[in-house]
């Protein structure tokens, strides 16, 4: 088990996943802000490995679902100031059981600091790892469904008032729009609650080591701008990944629809890349890239933007002009399995293209 006790150590973990959000994974200014006041308020940030978790321990998966559209506000008035907590409370009194542990969904700059923060006020660690690996914009997309573990019961829970558990569904199609739907009522998002596992079912389940990835990622970057190195050869290095592309942001269409951010980025080249082209096709991440006109990277492979500090750029942030680096790294094994594709392959987003992975196309 280790502690993020200073605010070098957050801001270290805010850098790392927003990175490895690919342009999504919730707001890192909101992640980093709500951690800073954990610390400063005398909680302890802690990450443990499984061994440091007892045997007997209910693990959860704290989260925000919703648009990352900019500029969503709710026509309501918020009722609920700590939608979180009431969540908590719906799911200890469904299981009459105490939660021992949070699991992150995924890794972003948002979400992952919402079930560390969550933790932090239950006296709690988080686990050392997520149900992705890196960010997906729906429900589907976490590892719960490849190894067939219920996420029920879940509560869901909305500033504006609603809170709802439910104690099954249809199927995974199912739970998306109704958590989706909670969100879009709140006009933004909503905090969710799911995936109780005990110990043995959580150990085969969450994709192991990537808080310890995100803070190494994230410290990289920060000793790469101290010393004059370029900080995305570090991001590179550090998780084996690859420069796909070096350019400005020449086109950024995007539109709000079913709480999602659904848009198209078309970068021109520069340096190495120069008159070249890349597109990136969006859903809240970035999901597919072609590189004049081929593909370059396809979900679920990591696309990741980057600034010329190395920070991962979200996609409520994107705007023509600005420029970017482009990085591209392997999507964890699991995957890229059949039930992985399935549910993050290309088709599975309404793509005509068979799964090739990163390395292959590269």
């Amino acid at each position: 088990m280790f502690k993020l006790e200073k605010l070098t150590d957050i801001e270290d973990l805010i850098v790392g996943t927003a990175i490895l959000g690919t342009g999504g994974g919730g707001s890192p200014e909101t992640g980093r802000s709500i951690l800073e006041f954990d610390l400063k308020s005398g909680k302890r940030l802690q990450v443990a490995d499984f061994d440091d978790i007892p045997d007997d321990a209910l693990v959860v998966s704290p989260y925000h679902v919703g648009s990352i559209a900019p500029n969503l506000k709710s026509t309501k008035k918020t009722v609920v100031s700590e939608p979180f907590n009431v969540a908590l409370e719906l799911i200890e009194h469904q299981l009459k059981r105490k939660v021992a542990a949070t699991v992150a969904s995924e890794l972003g700059g948002g979400n992952t600091a919402a079930a560390l923060h969550v933790a932090a006020h239950l006296n709690i660690p988080i686990v050392d790892g997520d149900l992705m690996g890196r960010a997906g914009p729906e429900l589907h997309q976490s590892t719960a469904h490849i190894f067939n573990v219920p996420v029920s019961p879940a509560a869901i829970v909305s500033e504006t008032g609603n809170s709802i558990l439910i104690e099954k569904y249809a199927d995974v199609d199912d739970y998306e729009a109704l958590a989706r739907y909670v969100a879009v009522l709140a006009g933004a998002h909503a905090a969710v609650i799911d995936t109780p596992m005990t110990k043995r079912v959580a150990m085969n389940t969450v994709v192991k080591g990537t808080v310890t990835k995100a803070v190494g990622a994230g410290r990289a970057v920060r000793i790469a701008n101290a010393v004059g190195k370029d900080p995305v050869d570090s991001v590179i290095e550090t998780l084996e990944g690859w420069l796909l592309f070096r350019g400005v942001v020449a086109k950024y269409e995007w539109r709000n629809e079913k709480g999602f951010l659904f848009g198209d980025a078309t970068l021109s080249g520069t340096g190495e890349s120069q008159g070249h082209e890349l597109r990136s096709w969006i859903q809240n991440e970035h999901i597919f890239a072609w590189q004049d006109g081929k593909p370059a990277v396809m979900p679920p492979d990591l696309i990741m933007f980057l600034d010329r500090k190395g920070h991962g750029i979200t996609n409520d942030n994107l705007k023509p002009g600005l420029e970017v680096s482009v990085v591209a790294a392997k999507a964890p094994e699991v995957w890229r399995s059949e039930n992985g594709l399935r549910l993050f392959g290309p088709r599975h987003f309404g793509l005509d293209y068979d799964y090739r992975p990163v390395e292959a196309l590269i």
